[in-house]
């Protein structure tokens, strides 16, 4: 699984971020993040509101920062 958090590198991206590793930890899940900085790559995602996360390409979620539980929930839902 590839995951993207989209945004500024502010406080609530680097948030998505650990949260994220917590929901793929229990998940058993594996899985690379990577932080996209870059407000050109950003828009290439139709994002219009950061932090957003990308799960192998796709767009999940942007604006806000969910909790682990749903992450897990969304994370589960985008494995094949």
């Amino acid at each position: 699984m590839q995951i993207k958090v989209l945004g500024a590198g502010c406080a609530n991206c680097h948030t998505l971020e650990d949260r994220t590793n917590l929901a793929l930890g229990q998940l058993g899940a594996e899985g690379t993040i990577e932080m996209v900085t870059d407000y050109s790559q950003i828009a290439g995602y139709g994002v219009m509101a950061t932090p957003a996360l990308v799960v192998d390409g796709i767009v999940v979620f942007s604006g806000r920062v969910p909790d682990v539980p749903e992450l897990v929930s969304i994370l589960a839902g985008t494995q094949a």
